[in-house]
C-alpha cells in the first residue's frame, strides 16, 4: 500500500508590528532620540523638585508657555520670575529640541500615510497649512531661509513649522534637523539677551511691569492667532 502523505503544516508568518519597522527608519530613530531627551529632562525636573520646588514649578511653567505661546512668552516668564540665563535658556532649548525631535518624524509618517494619528489630525493639518503658507518664502533662500525662519519666537512659526518646511522642501532629515536645531540655539541666545534686558528695565520702572510685559506678549500671540483664524474663515 502506498503510504499516506502527511500534509506539511503551513507556516504562519506574523507580520512585524508597524512601529518596529518605523523605528528602523531615520525618522524612527529621531523619534526614539526625542523620547530619550524628553525623559532625561523630566527626570532632571523631578530631581530639581527635591532641591527647590519653586524652581521646578518655574521649569514646568516655562515648558507649558513655550508649547502654547512660544519662546518669547516662556523666556519672559522665566526672567520675570527672577531667574537668569543659566535656567531660562537651557529649559527653552530642551523644550524646543524635544518638540522638533518628536514632531518631525510624526509629521513625516503622517505625510507618507504610514501611520494615522486621529487625535493629532487637526494639529498636523494646521501645521501643514502653516508650513505650506511659508514654503515659498523659505524656498526662495533655501537653507539660509530655513535658518532665518526658526528665529521667529511664536507658535506656528519657529522650529516646529520650520522642520515641516524642511521636509516639504525635500531636504534630508539630517540636514533639516541640523539647520533647525542650530538655528534655534543661536536664536535662543539673541532672544535671551533681548528679553532679559527688557525685563530688567521693566523691573526698575515698576514691580508690576514685568508681569505686564508677559501679559502683553500673550495678548499679542492670541490676537495674531485670532486674526489668522478669522482670515481663513
Amino acid at each position: 500500500m502506498r503510504e499516506e502523505e502527511t500534509p506539511t503544516p503551513a507556516l504562519e508568518y506574523s507580520p512585524r508590528p508597524a512601529w518596529r519597522q518605523l523605528f528602523k527608519t531615520t525618522e524612527g530613530r529621531i523619534l526614539l532620540f526625542g523620547i530619550v531627551v524628553a525623559l532625561i529632562g523630566l527626570i532632571a525636573m523631578g530631581l530639581v523638585a527635591f532641591w527647590s520646588p519653586q524652581t521646578s514649578h518655574m521649569i514646568g511653567a516655562m515648558t507649558f508657555f513655550n508649547i502654547i505661546f512660544g519662546r518669547a512668552v516662556s523666556m519672559s516668564i522665566g526672567y520675570a520670575g527672577g531667574y537668569g540665563h543659566a535656567l531660562v535658556v537651557p529649559v527653552n532649548m530642551w523644550v524646543e529640541t524635544v518638540l522638533v525631535l518628536l514632531f518631525y518624524p510624526v509629521f513625516v509618517f503622517s505625510m507618507r500615510k504610514l501611520i494615522v494619528f486621529p487625535r493629532l489630525k487637526h494639529f498636523l493639518e494646521r501645521t501643514r497649512a502653516a508650513a505650506e503658507h511659508h514654503h515659498d518664502k523659505v524656498r526662495r533662500y533655501g537653507i539660509a531661509g530655513l535658518f532665518i525662519f526658526v528665529w521667529f519666537p511664536f507658535w506656528m512659526t519657529g522650529p516646529v513649522v520650520g522642520s515641516a518646511i524642511g521636509y516639504l522642501l525635500g531636504f534630508p532629515a539630517w540636514l533639516t534637523m541640523s539647520v533647525v536645531l542650530v538655528g534655534t540655539y543661536i536664536a535662543m541666545g539673541g532672544w535671551a539677551y533681548l528679553m532679559f534686558g527688557l525685563q530688567s528695565r521693566a523691573a526698575v520702572f515698576a514691580p508690576w511691569a514685568p508681569a505686564l510685559i508677559v501679559g502683553l506678549l500673550i495678548l499679542f500671540v492670541l490676537t495674531v492667532y485670532w486674526l489668522n483664524r478669522r482670515g481663513k474663515d
